[in-house]
């Protein structure tokens, strides 16, 4: 039965499924770590899942063309819930778990969804706080029954219940199952295979409409271009609402045959990750900031002999160890003292870090600081970057293996056009190329040009070498009252190199100098106090303190040093800056859900600070509301302290070729 279902075009996701049960049977699919242990489900054991789901589902009436919501964190019976419904014709719509109920509703409401598979009693709760804001929705599927046992039954499934009924359905009338293979085999590729919000960024999330057979072609691809197999395993801990998470675990996963592992919780990833080795790994650059955060932390509380080796083998690292590993030629000494580092220092610490058995490892989401892209890749990560959209299904550009560059993302990704704009912008058309925003029709036609490429408002332009660089988002890219170019997310992440710095919001468009905001890493900075017998009971306070200013303001100094000998940054130089009260938060609407700073909304908030940066006040009094994680509000009060950095001239071309 399931051999007659591979006839004709694998266009979609599950057809994959029936592929792979049939080629892969018993290799593991799926990982899930529970109570400590790894649990794990064959191919042909994930096939029987997703069929008796689907069934299940069907038997409430889940229909071709319905959407479905899916809402929780990386857990199996999540993702078997996408390609049931896919299976189905449905269309699944996954949400941020960690949305704020009015954030939910918007989606659930917007979407019109009928159905929702939950993780557990927090997203049950959450939904039924604001039943009357999502009319369209009556039955609600949950994951983990802890906590649910007295709730009323009305509308309420729980996940096993559902499979169950799909089981019993399938025994009564076995013609159930072949009816649904034949399904699969006659679906189209031309149907809605899944909807992903996005963040939100710029505002209200949209709805990103891709169509099976694009998103299939965009998998296909990639996973050619970096040789993906069945032999090959992701650790699946990236927001589930992601198109990062959907595309390179599930998409690419279903395409290559790979397993994918999922962490028994958030907090567990670092050690799921050493215990899993996986062979793949994307993580955003914030990730890679909190992993050298970490080490850098640790290293300062090892003892002398220890700190002494670390640095002296870091330095050989930085000297050749991406030579190395792209195969450039390096004088036999330099291999010699790479390969003890690898003994003594690199091996270890990625085995720390669970990056042991990594064959390629991507980060994107934002612009990644140089230095510390460079740094793991001189461990020996193959570390590339990729610069994609939630429009396009993920890629748009990639970089190969052998021709890695920090300041850039890469060149068109396989089977991918892009043009820059006489305006600058980047102009792209993909095979995975969404079909449209969800009941936004005049939003699709302005994010479209007349020709059929996608605008994703971001400023760039091509190297020499035909790579892509991306400058900031072309709205935000702006110029100072004296002419010079104004580019923040630049600045903000040259900025965030730091470990100290966790977040930085940059001002500066249209007037007469550049200011920023500073977020302080509580992690990091708290780690400093201790060491150094500082107490604090609040970020708050440890912003506050003075010997904090003193060790942030030499950081900025060291940024404004780098930036002047960078020609089309340096007159953007940051000569004040503020170290914020409270940690930026996306309950506040600060950041998106993916942890990108929504700028607009922050200078807003804090207009009143912006406007100390730029009047010359030394000082400046605020209350600000915050939301607490259990939704409760309340007033963080505080005297922000602002502060002069230094600037330096812009270096020359001679001796910035020199440096």
């Amino acid at each position: 039965m399931v051999a007659t279902a591979l006839a004709g075009g694998m266009d979609t996701f599950p057809k994959y499924l029936l592929r792979n049960a049939e080629r892969l049977g018993d290799r593991p699919a799926m990982r899930h770590k529970d109570f400590g242990i790894w649990q794990s489900w064959t191919w042909r054991e994930q096939l029987e899942e997703v069929r008796k789901l689907a069934i299940g589902l069907q038997s409430l009436g889940l229909g071709k063309g319905e959407r479905i919501a899916v809402i929780g964190a990386n857990r199996p019976r999540l993702y078997w819930t996408f390609a049931a419904a896919q299976s189905l014709g449905a269309i699944p719509v996954p949400v941020y778990a960690d949305a704020v109920a009015d954030e939910m509703a918007y989606v659930l409401d917007h979407a019109g969804v009928r159905f929702a598979v939950v993780q557990d009693q927090e997203q049950v709760d959450k939904i039924r706080s604001c039943a009357d804001k999502i009319p369209a929705l009556t039955d609600i599927i949950y994951d983990e029954p802890r906590g649910l046992a007295l709730y009323p039954p009305a509308g309420l499934h729980a996940f096993s219940a559902v499979q169950a009924l799909g089981a019993e359905r399938l025994r009564a009338d076995p013609s159930l199952g072949e009816a649904w293979v034949n399904a699969i085999r006659a679906a189209s590729g031309e149907d809605i295979c899944v909807m992903l919000y996005t963040s939100g960024t710029t505002g209200r999330s949209k709805g990103v409409m891709l169509k099976a057979a694009g998103a299939v072609r965009a998998a296909r691809d990639t996973v050619a271009f970096d040789g993906l197999t069945e032999n090959d395993s992701v650790l699946a801990y990236l927001p589930l609402a992601w198109v990062g998470d959907h595309y390179l675990n599930y998409a690419q996963g279903y395409v290559a045959g790979l397993c994918m592992n999922c962490p028994e919780s958030a907090d567990t990833v670092p050690q799921d990750l050493r215990e899993i080795g996986p062979t793949f790994y994307f993580a955003p650059p914030r990730v890679f900031e909190s992993l050298l955060t970490s080490v850098t932390i640790r290293m300062q509380d090892a003892g002398w002999l220890k700190r002494k080796l670390f640095a002296y083998f870091i330095g050989v690292a930085k000297r050749h160890g991406e030579a190395i590993l792209e195969g450039r030629p390096v004088r036999l000494s330099a291999r010699f003292a790479y390969a003890l580092g690898e003994v003594l220092i690199y091996g270890p610490l990625k085995n720390v870090l669970g990056f042991s058995n990594i064959r390629v490892a991507y980060t994107a989401g934002e612009a990644i600081g140089q230095d510390l892209f460079s740094f793991f890749r001189s461990l020996g990560i193959n570390l590339k970057q990729l610069y994609g959209q939630t429009e396009a299904f993920l890629y748009v550009t990639c970089q190969k293996d052998g021709a890695v560059r920090a300041d850039t993302v890469g060149p068109p990704a396989p089977n991918v056009d892009i043009r820059i704009s006489d305006a600058g912008e980047v102009h792209f058309r993909s095979p995975g190329m969404f079909a449209g925003y969800f009941k936004q029709e005049e939003t699709t036609t302005e994010a479209m040009t007349a020709d059929g490429y996608v605008r994703t408002g971001d400023a760039g332009f091509f190297d020499t070498d035909g790579q892509l660089k991306i400058i900031d988002r072309a709205k935000d890219v702006g110029r100072l009252k004296t002419g010079a170019l104004f580019a923040p997310k630049y600045i903000e992440n040259t900025l965030k190199f730091f470990p100290d710095i966790k977040e930085a919001v940059a001002f500066g468009s249209g007037r007469d100098f550049c200011a920023a905001f500073l977020n302080i890493d509580l992690h990091a900075v708290g780690d400093w106090a201790e060491r150094n017998n500082i107490p604090y009971a609040s970020y708050q306070e440890l912003a506050g303190h003075p010997e904090v200013a003193r060790i942030v303001a030499a950081h900025v100094d060291a940024t404004n040093l780098r930036l002047s000998r960078e020609p089309m940054i340096s007159g953007a130089q940051v000569r004040r800056f503020l170290i914020l009260h409270k940690e930026l938060d996306a309950d506040d609407g600060e950041l998106t859900r993916t942890l990108k700073v929504r700028r607009a909304f922050v200078a807003d908030r804090y207009a009143s600070l912006v406007e100390a940066l730029y009047d010359g006040s030394t000082e400046k009094y605020v209350e600000t509301e915050m939301t607490y994680e259990d939704g409760r509000k309340g007033t963080v009060r505080a005297t922000v302290r602002i502060h002069e950095a230094r600037t330096y001239p812009a270096a020359a071309p001679m001796l910035e070729a020199a440096a």
